[in-house]
């Protein structure tokens, strides 16, 4: 989980309320202008714990997008194999050694300002996960999409914990949307789908 007043990124983020009737265009024109001139391999890393409900958004998102079943994206981070503190580490060297300089989109949960809560907001940059509790992660992903969740400044983990499901339930939904028709237009232009080689099981971890 990330916290907004601790990520400081050199860009001003591109903010979109989840509930935009049009988010999903919006938000994937953004990040498709933000892609590589040429074809990559694209891996979307989904960071959170099913064991928080605010903290869940990132889980959810993998989910729900695996289960539109992407042709040209490759998803880890969901609620059976989710993507977390103890075991980033693992997962990055997994996608180092399973994809070729893959072009990565990071998505988890942050809390933020009360007035910016709904909002989904999306950057370019490495995310910063584990920054709400001054855990020192490992900095991933070429973009990145944050929901914000609740407000900060006051028992963060006791805020994440009594966070509501279907808030997180429907922005992780939106984000998941987004992310499906991101994958239709790369199957669109002809994009190289990411190969994933099976040396090493993410089950594993």
């Amino acid at each position: 989980m990330n916290l907004k007043k601790h990520f400081k990124p050199q860009t001003k983020p591109f903010r979109v309320l989840h509930t935009e009737e049009h988010a999903k265009k919006i938000i994937s024109d953004k990040i498709i202008s933000w892609f590589p001139k040429f074809p990559r391999e694209y891996v979307v890393i989904c960071i959170g714990t099913d064991r928080s409900t605010g903290d869940a958004l990132g889980p959810l998102t993998g989910t729900f997008f695996s289960e539109s079943k992407p042709k040209h994206m490759t998803v880890y981070g969901t609620l059976h194999n989710p993507v977390h503190a103890t075991n980033l580490h693992n997962y990055i060297d997994i996608i180092k050694h399973n994809h070729r300089n893959p072009f990565i989109i990071a998505i988890d949960a942050c809390l933020g300002k009360s007035s910016s809560v709904g909002y989904i907001l999306a950057n370019k940059g490495p995310l910063k996960p584990g920054a709400a509790f001054n855990k020192t992660l490992p900095e991933i992903g070429n973009i990145h999409l944050t929901g914000v969740v609740n407000v900060s400044g006051f028992m963060e983990y006791s805020v994440l914990q009594n966070t509501r499901l279907s808030f997180v339930n429907d922005m992780a939904g939106k984000i998941a949307s987004t992310l499906s028709m991101i994958d239709d237009r790369l199957t669109h232009h002809r994009s190289s789908p990411a190969i994933v080689l099976s040396s090493i099981n993410e089950k594993t971890i």
